[in-house]
């Protein structure tokens, strides 16, 4: 059995770089701490963004497929990246920020007995935020997104997965990834290396 200690990162797809590069830097606040490409397919870019550093826990990155199409909604997937932010009030923040970007984002909701604020990319991926309560930051603070300290995103907090049946999922997280299974009001969430921020998976 695995010992996890957390997530590390996050891999998407965009098809379009150029609007994918401008909303995770100049909306979310993160940098792009590389350029490279997809070391399968070199036709394709490979964007990072996370902290000032890079550090794991912070960093999602994209392959730039630009004829893969839109996303479909289905099962057996990553169904939301939910990012960290450091208070209860950043959800505030990020509500103004975010709606006066022009991005959809939904009022603050509880959720798992936690509050998160979603919202989607402009191509539609799901995201989300939720307080971290000050909890220790795994990164470096990136001072040149345009986002106050006392607000931005400091990584991962969770991933949420879509499945059909949790059953069938259970023996993998627990058995060979070595998380903890928790109930809680409203679902089911495992937990790495004693849960928290940086250290969950939610199963819808």
């Amino acid at each position: 059995m695995l010992t996890l200690h957390g997530l590390h990162h996050v891999t998407s797809i965009t098809g379009d770089a150029p609007l994918n590069y401008r909303f995770y830097t100049t909306v979310l606040g993160l940098r792009l701490v590389k350029k490279t490409v997809n070391q399968d397919d070199t036709s394709a870019y490979h964007l990072f963004y996370a902290d000032a550093e890079g550090s794991p826990g912070t960093d999602i990155t994209f392959f730039d497929w630009p004829q893969a199409g839109n996303a479909r909604p289905g099962t057996d997937r990553i169904s939301r990246t939910v990012f960290r932010v450091p208070r209860l009030e950043s959800l505030d923040y990020w509500y103004r920020r975010l709606s006066e970007a022009g991005v959809t984002v939904d009022e603050p909701v509880e959720y798992l007995e936690r509050q998160v604020l979603r919202f989607a990319d402009p191509e539609g991926q799901p995201l989300a935020l939720v307080p971290d309560d000050g909890a220790p930051e795994p990164g470096v603070f990136w001072s040149g997104g345009g986002v106050p300290e006392e607000d931005a995103i400091r990584g991962f907090h969770a991933v949420e997965l879509e499945v059909p049946r949790v059953d069938q999922l259970d023996p993998i997280l627990q058995q060979l990834l070595g998380m903890d299974r928790h109930e809680v009001d409203g679902g089911v969430l495992y937990a790495m290396d004693g849960g928290g921020p940086g250290k969950e998976v939610w199963i819808r």
